[in-house]
């Protein structure tokens, strides 16, 4: 199946659904868009995704997904094995509601942080064709969730070994997402999350996450 992946290698979004693409084992054609040289915001980039984010996939009838939560859900129905949002009604509906966790509560604390404070996002605090300014009052906001949200996960992770049901899912991929964008914004988790470092650790071995681990 011909489908092209819009990628930034090594920025959280795209990885996700690269991940998701290595673990479903589905060929790809690739395109590098260039977010430090703000390529998202150039004419030719608009015309294929009008929100100037990465990832995004065109698909081999020509409709693109410009966003995660299209991709995923394609990428399910496409080629359900392995499955990446659960088998069973059950577990579609705790991948789900961990996937909105990890992102709202992790991800989206790790990316407060990052756009408020780093200097290259200043006057583009928020992704999208829109300029927006830095406040540094959210920084700080990003910080604190973040810290919360590291307990919420070591908890859920004290006996078992993924986060929303006994596999793999989108919900780890998110989470490996935010775990290690969190390095950027010097946020990683203290020693104390025994157990989120030992998930971290044990799904490295992971083709999909090592093959996509930021190179900083």
């Amino acid at each position: 199946m011909a489908v092209t992946f819009y990628d930034y290698p090594g920025a959280p979004s795209p990885r996700r659904a690269k991940m998701a693409l290595i673990e479903k084992g589905l060929d790809h054609e690739t395109i590098v868009i260039d977010l430090a040289e703000k390529e998202q915001l150039t004419d030719e980039f608009r015309a294929v995704n009008p929100a100037c984010t990465v990832p995004a996939l065109r698909l081999e009838d020509g409709t693109l997904l410009g966003d995660n939560q299209g991709i995923i859900a394609w990428l399910d129905a496409a080629q359900p094995e392995p499955p990446l949002l659960g088998r069973t009604p059950t577990e579609r509906g705790l991948v789900a509601s961990w996937t909105a966790r990890c992102e709202f509560e992790g991800l989206m604390a790790v990316a407060e942080v990052v756009r408020n404070m780093a200097p290259q996002m200043k006057g583009r605090a928020m992704t999208g064709p829109q300029n927006y300014e830095q406040i540094p009052e959210l920084a700080m906001r990003g910080a604190a969730r973040l810290q919360h949200f590291w307990a919420v996960l070591d908890e859920r992770l004290a006996d078992r070994s993924f986060i929303a049901t006994d596999d793999f899912t989108w919900a780890d991929i998110t989470a490996v997402a935010t775990f290690d964008f969190s390095k950027v914004a010097r946020q990683r988790p203290g020693d104390e999350f025994k157990n989120l470092h030992r998930w971290r650790e044990a799904v490295g071995e992971r083709e999909s996450v090592a093959a996509t681990l930021p190179k900083r």
